[in-house]
């Protein structure tokens, strides 16, 4: 998987792009809470679920559907929008922020892939392309050189593109913002 701080990352990019002023701060806060929610399923590991199960690392809490309940969820906590972003807006939010999860874990190049299309389809898939070291799973092991290493390749792989995203949405609202003259 992708760190956790990654996820994070990418979850302020993403935001980056819809972000409007009006928006209170929590909903981007809760952005980042979906970005991270699909490794919750690394809980399993406790209860007996083997890594390749439905219910396993990279199942089924890595797939579009999740990513879809999880957004349709929280816009009902929502249900009238909030300023400047109405429910079907805010539902895109959270199903990109929640969605990319599971494609940033298909950009590693280790675990046995993501299964996007659970519950219809269980298999595993990587992106074609796999740049970024696989995160070693529990606080410990991060902490270590490999956890650095990681860091090292999501700096590249991830961080710097989704500064880079963040920075051309930020410039392509200042040139849409309307003239006050």
């Amino acid at each position: 998987m992708a760190s956790l701080v990654s996820h994070a990352v990418a979850a302020f990019g993403i935001s980056a792009c819809f972000y409007q002023s009006r928006v209170p701060n929590h909903v981007w806060v809760l952005g980042t809470a979906c970005s991270l929610v699909p490794d919750l399923d690394v809980l399993g590991f406790r209860f007996g679920i083997r890594y390749a199960d439905f219910w396993g690392h990279r199942g089924f809490t890595h797939s579009l559907v999740f990513a879809a309940l999880v957004a349709g969820i929280v816009v009902v906590f929502f249900r009238h929008g909030v300023a400047a972003m109405q429910p079907l807006l805010l539902w895109t939010y959270f199903f990109l922020i929640t969605a990319s999860h599971g494609f940033l874990d298909a950009m590693t190049d280790g675990g046995l892939g993501v299964a996007f299309f659970s519950p219809f389809d269980n298999r595993r898939f990587f992106l074609p392309w796999t740049p970024v070291r696989v995160s070693p799973i529990g606080v410990s092991r991060f902490f270590s050189a490999r956890g650095l290493a990681v860091l090292q390749s999501e700096a590249l792989w991830i961080w710097l593109p989704t500064i880079l995203l963040a920075v051309v949405a930020f410039l392509v609202r200042q040139q849409t913002k309307p003239n006050p003259d």
